[in-house]
Order: C-alpha cells, then structure tokens, then sequence
C-alpha cells in the first residue's frame, strides 16, 4: 500500500474503535483479577502464536475460522455494556459525520456516479436527494458571506472624466506624498515607497549610460521637491547664537560664513546634536540667507534637508532655538452639503434655448448642477497632513518664528555643463505692465511694476541672466551663487519640437566681455540674490491665479497666425523664482567641478508649467538610481546610505538588512549563496560598532601603539564576549568629519611619488611614524574614516564587499602581470548547515534554544545560552564571532557604494575603514606600497587589489 492510502486509511479510521478480540483462556483468566477489564487487556494481537486466535477475516483452510472454540466462563455486564455503548456511538459517529471534502454523491457506488450530480440533484437516487439541496444551500450561503458585495463601478469613460480623475488622485493622494510631476513619472518610471513620498526611482527604459552621458556633456534633470524646507525667522544675532550649537567650525565654514550670511552664496554644513560635536551627528543640510533689507535687523533663513533628516532636525531647532509654541493654523471654513443646495437654489437658473436642448441619442454636457456639489480642488503640497496641524512655531524670549515649508516650493535640480544653456533658452525675464494694465490689479507684478526701485534692480537682474547665456560650462561660475529673477510663463514660449539647448558663445563686444569675467570671478552680485519668492504673500498670490492649461489653449486659439506669442503677456503670467548653483565634485585632483549644475525654485503648483519646457530642450531625466550614481562619480557621500553614525543612516541600514534578507530568503536554497563558506560575516549589513572596538581592543592591548605587522591576530584574543543581556550597545563610534585630521590621513595615504597632486596639499604634514600615529589615535580611537578605493585590476566592487590589510607575501604579487595571481580565501566550514537541517525537521517537535556548543569556535563548558537565532542556510547568525581575524586577512571595513566608473575605467568604490586598522596598515607598508589594500566581494573567494585615497 502506497503512503498516501495509508495515510487516507488512517484519517478515515481514526474515529474507529478498537477491535475487542478474546485470546486463549490462561490470558482471560490471568486477568480476571483486574476488576473486569479483561476485554481491554486481550483486546491486543498476539503475533506468533502456534494458533490462530482472535479474529480473523474470511474463511480459513481449517474451516473454524479463526475463532475461539472455547467461550470466557463469566462476563462482567458493566465493562461489557460500555464497551459496546462506546462502539455504537462511534459507528454512528463514523456513520453521520463526513470527513474532508466528501459529498452525497459520493457515497453511491462507483459505477452509479455521474459528473452531473454535482449541479443537478434530480441525477441522485430520490433517498439522498433531500441531503443534497440541503447541502447546496449551504454551500451558497457560505460564498454569499465569504465575498464582499462589490459596487458597481462606473464605465471607463465616466472615470477618465475630469472632475472624477481629479477626486481620485485627491484620495491616492492622502497616504503618500505625490510630487506635482508625479503622473509623468508614473507613465515613464518605476515608482517607489519612499521616506512618506512616492518618488521616481528609475526609468523603464535602459538609459544608465545616456544620463551619464547627460551629465558629463549636456543635461540631467531632477525633481528634488521632496526636500524639507524649515524657515527661520529672527534677529541675526540671536539666530546665529542658536544655530552655532549645532555646529562645529572643525568641520567647514558654519551658518556665520561671511559669504553665505550676505545671502548671495548657498552654504553646506553637517549639523550635530546641540553641544553633542563630534559625537551625535544628525546630518547634512544645505541654507541660503535672505540678503539685508536696508533698516531692518530681522533675518531670514532656509534650511533644506532629506525628509529622513527632518524628524530628527525639526526638534533640534525647536529646542535651541526654544520655540515651543505652536501656532494653530487658521481654519479654513468648509461649506456643507445643505449650504451648498441652498446656494445653488438662490442662484437664477439659466434659460435653456430650444436649441440647447438634449436630442435623443446626444450627449449632455454635465452642468455644475450635475456635480452635487463644489468642484473638487486639486492638492498641493502635502496631501497626507491634517488641516489643524501646526506648521509654525514661536517663542516668546527669544522672538524666533520657525515654519515648516515642506511642499510650499518646487524645486528642479539640472546637473550637467549645459545646465544654464537650458535654463536661458527655456526662461526668459519678466516683460514690463503696461499704463493701463498696473492700475486696479490685485495681482503681485502691476503692484511691483508700480515701485521704481524694484525695477531697477529688476533689469540688473535681467543683465546678469543674458550674460549667463554667454558662460560655456556651468562649473565656471562660483560654486552657491544665487540668483534671483521674476520670469515670464515659460508655456508662451514653448516649442513646437524639442531642440538641444547649446552654448551661444560667440565673439562679443568687450564691454559683454568684462560682465562675462566679473561674473566668473566674483559671481552674482549681493543685491541680485533678493527674490519675490521669499515673500509668502507673493508665493500665494502666483498660486492661486495660475492661468489653467484650459484657458491658456482657448487664448492661443484666438491669435491670427497660429504659432505666434500671446502679446501682451497675461498679467498672471510673471512668476519669481530662484537659481541656485550646485558645485560639482570639489575633493579630488581628477575630473574637476564634474556634476555641477543648478537648482530652480519655484512657487508650488507650477511645476508642470516649468516641467514641460525643460523637457522639450533635450534635458535627460532620471530618478532616485542616478542621484546615487552622481554621489559616487563625485566621491561625496550619499544622504542616508552613508551617514552610519546618524540616526537616518542607522534606520536606513536596517530597512536595508531586512529588503536583501528578504530578498536571499525568497531563493531556493540550492540557489543561495553560502556566505559562511565564503568567510563572509555580514553581508547584508556593516556591523561598525563592533569593528571599532575590536581594533581598540587590539591596540590597548598591543601596549605602547599600534603593532607593525598585519600578520592575523589570535582567534582567542578577538573573539568578542557575547551579550548576556540581548540588548543592542549604544553606538557609540563616530566618523571623521574634521579637515584639519582628514588632510593629515590623506598625506599619510599618498604615494611619495604620485603624480598631479596639487601643490602644497598636505605639505606641511608630519611623515608617519608611531609617535604622530599615536597622538592621532589617542583622539580618534574609536572613529571610522571615509576613503575613496580605486581598483588597480579587473573587477567591479558590490555592496557590503570587505576591505582587508594585504601581508607582505600579498604584496610580491603587485610586480606580476599575470590575472590569476590575486590572493584567495580558503573556504570555510559552514558548521551551521546539519544544525539547521536538523533544527528544521524538529520544529515541528519544538526545539530548544541553542547551546553554546552549537556556535563554532566555542567552548561547551561557558556558563550562558544563546538566543534562539532565526537561523538561515548560508548567513551567520547573531552574534557574530570576531571580524578582523575571522579571514585569512584582516579586515579593515567595508564598502557601501561600488561600481564600474565610466569616468575612470575601472572599478571603484566607496566606503568606511577604521582609523586603528588604517594607520596599522600604513606602519607595515613599504613606501612603494603606501595605501594598498585588498578588496574582496562577499560571494567571491578572490581579492582584488585597491588603491586607498582620501580626498579633502
């Protein structure tokens, strides 16, 4: 019998009793002593008897069949009468209850059964066919609980309709953010859940190496409006008071930077908790100053951050600045259903000509009456915040007001050296109001065009902005300039076809020579940075009278010569904005300036306005993919991924375990990489806590300094304790962010010979010896240093791949030519694979937690027990034993972004190594050798050498 009958057999017989079967008479009376429960005791088989006894199916050759000749001399009625109350009820249980899936039908013979039966009861004998309506009914009723009534939706057509896309988005709109350029990314990207937003992530097409490309050699555009905006608002002095708790001037020029407080340059900084520097980092942001209003001391500050920054930024600045008095919003009155039905009621209704009336079989237009209600108002800004919530935050003692512009502004980043070339073919400076039209206005531009000094500086503006047009390369301009203009619409000068945007450099009078100059040199003048933007009414103002795409067609097709400019420009057609330039890499003696650009601010709901011709001058557009990639061409850490000492890197990394621990456990396990055969610890994470105390542990134990080899330290030394408690260490590691110690490892990471470093980099620095290591240590023990590696073979790094320290035996193998002579690791034993073979056939049993003695490199006799761990074919489980001497080389750290570089040619990465192990590796290194060390992927045994850079 097959294993599947067997096991039917034993799910059909299992409700069944025992068999009572009599055995010899010695057994019965051997048991009679036993208070009657003889038939329970003789109820059992006896296997080898000489004869035949009990009951036996069938005749037999003996013709007794089987049974016993001699009947027991007494029967207890009691346990007599149980015994067969007990079998009866079970036959009649066995009889009326139907296991699994079994119907009426199925109790006919075989050969009676039809397929209709199970549709149509007439086909069953007359006796089971009331059981069967009986059981069919059941069965509706069931599915009609089951499934949901759905309503009825509506035809495609009545979907599409405007006002009914327009609820619809509203409502997708209320759980994440949308970007106002969302639907055209949604038709031409893969979108992704990110930080409350639903952002870009990259195109469906293939074009990696086109955006390179783009931004190499023309344009890459970027929607950026997911970045916070916070604005502060205060005396000078009392601001910058606040501000300077979160900085550190180690680190680079702060909030007080000349030219930054002027107003005409952007500034950068990485902000720290208050008083917390060097420890506590929460991350980097980017601020720009109002310029000075003449006979005002009040200030005006923006501060723009990554929306993971912002939830740990907002009470920072709340509490330093001691703003703890929420301004509560003011309510914008709603108007009710009956309201509105009275509203409609009071209004004259239209006389309907007979020729408006609805023919038989025609369409009708549906009227405002045929709304039901107010029409639906698109959402801009954050969809998801309720009305009541405070976005605005005082304090009374020091009189600084903080507001929380999240969403209030657009904000485009084009990348590329052609960035100004696109931004001046696609804008152009706002025309003059006529006499006429600047009188009785209630729109912003008739109002400014009536002050004469505002339109004075208004042309100087527009002087500055037709000299750009000259420049060839955006990376020419002084890296934060800002300038500010007041543009025309830019859907009036839209083009028929798209056109690339080129240089216009031609040869021009000198007098355009000379503002070319100055503007390279010393960039924007302070007085041009002052935007209209900055004003809140002015930013509502070209909100709330943007000419709809409906009207601005109805008034095109009015014009005589189809084609041809709307003149006089509509008065709502004047929008203030802001150019921002962004720097491109600054660190580095390669590819100067490369990725630099601008950013454009605008007031929000015209950011299709702008999209759109922007697009059509031949700009590349890419997503959340690229933004990355441009990071790691510039050699510039990326906001969160590399920031692992902020609580947003810290989220990230572990949303990030979890998506490639997700990802590896939904292979099949012949298919997964056994990274425990490939002495790789963490490849889902960077454990940095645990490197940093290793090496201090190292060097403290070391004695006087770091040691001069990096021959493998003790197994037994490094094994870390385990954690009695379970809970996770305070991270307690920081990462180097001072110039003055960065400069310092950078001239002790340089080649003595390397060539095209520019002069007097590091000049003045100490040569490395133990003594200036030391001192360096002794502030910096426990940090980590960002590094740039440059492959000097073939390879591409990965993510998570470990950085380790060459020995000297790996360094003979520098001078050969040959592919194959790059060192390899040994495989490892994976000891966790019976014990979790064995563990998962015993989770049914319910195993135990494990010992100590199931984790390798352990002794039996330590007093703790582990945690139970998840355990996962191929991964480590927590806690990990030691890091730098789990390989044959040490590990120094790990990288978090790795590539093919197209700009360089070979593989390059960035990443993370401890100070402790850097500067040991750099002691043992011949000077030829300075810097070298070894890479290798988490699923590859082989390494691959690297060279180490650190660029200030």
């Amino acid at each position: 019998m097959s294993a599947s009958k067997v096991k039917m057999r034993d799910r059909k017989m299992k409700n069944q009793p025992a068999s009572v079967q009599y055995s010899s008479p010695s057994a019965a009376a051997g048991s009679s002593s036993q208070n009657g429960r003889q038939e329970a005791k003789d109820s059992g088989w006896q296997r080898n008897p000489p004869p035949r006894t009990g009951w036996v199916r069938g005749n037999q050759r003996d013709g007794g069949g089987g049974y016993m000749k001699e009947m027991p001399k007494y029967i207890t009625a009691g346990a007599f009468a149980r015994s067969r109350a007990a079998e009866v009820k079970a036959m009649l249980k066995a009889v009326t209850k139907r296991t699994g899936s079994n119907h009426v039908f199925q109790a006919l013979p075989k050969h009676m059964r039809r397929r209709a039966m199970s549709h149509n009861t007439k086909r069953l004998p007359r006796r089971l066919r009331d059981v069967a309506s009986k059981m069919r009914e059941k069965s509706l009723q069931a599915g009609s609980k089951k499934k949901k009534e759905l309503p009825k939706s509506k035809s495609r057509k009545a979907r599409r309709r405007h006002g009914n896309l327009l609820l619809e988005f509203n409502r997708r709109q209320r759980k994440n953010i949308w970007l106002e350029t969302h639907i055209w990314h949604a038709k031409r990207f893969h979108m992704v859940k990110k930080w409350g937003y639903r952002l870009g992530d990259r195109p469906t097409c293939k074009c990696y190496r086109p955006c390179y490309r783009a931004m190499s050699s023309h344009c890459l555009l970027l929607d950026i409006s997911y970045y916070c905006c916070i604005e502060l608002q205060g005396e000078e002095d009392t601001l910058l008071t606040a501000l300077s708790q979160l900085t550190s001037k180690e680190t680079g020029p702060t909030f007080a930077a000349a030219l930054c407080l002027s107003g005409c340059r952007q500034g950068s900084v990485t902000v720290y908790r208050a008083g917390q520097y060097p420890s506590h980092p929460l991350g980097p942001v980017t601020f720009l100053w109002r310029p000075r209003a003449e006979g005002s001391a009040s200030r005006q500050l923006w501060i723009w951050a990554h929306p993971a920054l912002k939830q740990d930024l907002l009470p920072e600045l709340q509490r330093v600045c001691e703003c703890f008095e929420a301004v509560v919003p003011p309510v914008i009155p709603v108007a009710t259903p009956a309201e509105s039905a009275s509203t409609l009621e009071s209004e004259p209704k239209p006389e309907v000509s007979p020729k408006a009336k609805v023919t038989p079989g025609g369409k009708r237009k549906r009227s405002r009456v045929d709304a039901g209600g107010p029409p639906a108002k698109k959402i801009l800004g954050d969809g998801t915040r309720s009305p009541d919530t405070p976005v605005t935050w005082k304090s009374s003692s020091t009189g600084i007001v903080i507001n929380d512009l999240t969403m209030e502004m657009v904000r485009y980043r084009l990348v590329g050296p052609q960035s100004h070339s696109v931004l001046t073919e696609s804008l152009e400076a706002a025309t003059d109001c006529d006499a006429g039209q600047s009188q009785a206005s209630s729109l912003w531009w008739p109002q400014h065009c009536r002050d004469e000094r505002k339109m004075n500086l208004h042309q100087q503006q527009a002087e500055v902005f037709k000299t750009l047009k000259g420049i060839y390369s955006s990376g020419e301009v002084p890296p934060g300039t800002v300038l500010g203009l007041t543009v025309d619409d830019p859907r009036l000068t839209l083009p028929a076809k798209k056109v690339k945007a080129m240089p216009s450099v031609n040869q021009s009078q000198e007098a355009d020579e000379e503002k070319r100059r100055q503007l390279m040199l010393r960039g924007v003048p302070q007085l041009c940075s002052q935007s209209c933007l900055w004003e809140q009414s002015v930013r509502d103002n070209v909100t709330e009278n943007k000419i709809s795409e409906q009207e601005l067609n109805r008034m095109r097709s009015e014009l005589l010569i189809p084609g041809s400019r709307l003149s006089p420009t509509p008065l709502q057609g004047r929008i203030p904005i802001l150019l921002v330039h962004q720097p491109g890499k600054q660190v580095g003696n390669d590819m100067s300036s490369w990725g630099a650009g601008w950013d454009l601010l605008l007031p929000k709901g015209w950011g299709m306005a702008f999209w759109v011709p922007l697009v059509y001058r031949g700009v590349r557009i890419a997503g959340l993919h690229m933004s990355l990639k441009r990071s790691q061409n510039q050699g510039a850490p990326h906001f969160p991924h590399d920031y692992p000492d902020c609580p947003a890197g810290v989220r990230f990394q572990e949303e990030q375990e979890a998506e490639l621990l997700d990802k590896f456990k939904r292979r099949p396990p012949a298919k997964r990489t056994n990274y425990i055969k490939h002495g790789c610890l963490a490849p889902f994470r960077c454990p940095w806590q645990q490197l940093v105390e290793e090496w201090e542990l190292l060097t403290r134990q070391r004695g006087d300094g770091l040691a001069r080899s990096t021959t493998k330290p003790k197994e037994e030394e490094m094994t870390p304790q385990p954690d009695h408690t379970g809970t996770k260490p305070q991270s307690v590691f920081t990462v180097i962010r001072s110039r003055k110690s960065l400069r310092l490892l950078s001239a002790w990471c340089r080649l003595p010979t390397s060539r095209g470093q520019r002069p007097g980099r590091g000049g003045g620095a100490p040569p490395l010896q133990q003594s200036a290591a030391d001192a360096f240590l002794a502030s910096h023990r426990m940090s980590v240093a960002w590094v740039r590696l440059s492959l000097l073979s073939k390879g591409k790094p990965e993510l998570h791949a470990m950085v380790c320290a060459p020995t000297p035996e790996d360094l003979k193998l520098l001078g050969k030519r040959d592919a194959g002579t790059c060192p390899q690791e040994p495989p490892h034993r994976d000891d966790f694979k019976s014990k979790t073979k064995r563990r998962k056939k015993g989770s049914k049993k319910g195993a135990g937690p494990l010992q100590s003695s199931d984790y390798p490199g352990t002794e039996a006799s330590e007093p703790f027990v582990y945690a139970e761990p998840d355990l996962v074919l191929g991964v480590w489980p927590d806690p990990l034993p030691s890091i730098t001497s789990h390989c044959s080389r040490v590990t120094l750290g790990w990288i978090t972004e790795g590539d093919f570089s197209l700009s360089a040619g070979c593989g390059e990465a960035l990443g993370f190594v401890s100070v402790g192990g850097l500067l040991n590796t750099l002691l043992s290194q011949p000077e030829e050798h300075r810097g070298k060390v070894l890479l290798r992927n988490p699923s590859s045994l082989h390494y691959r050498f690297a060279q180490i850079n650190i660029e200030v």
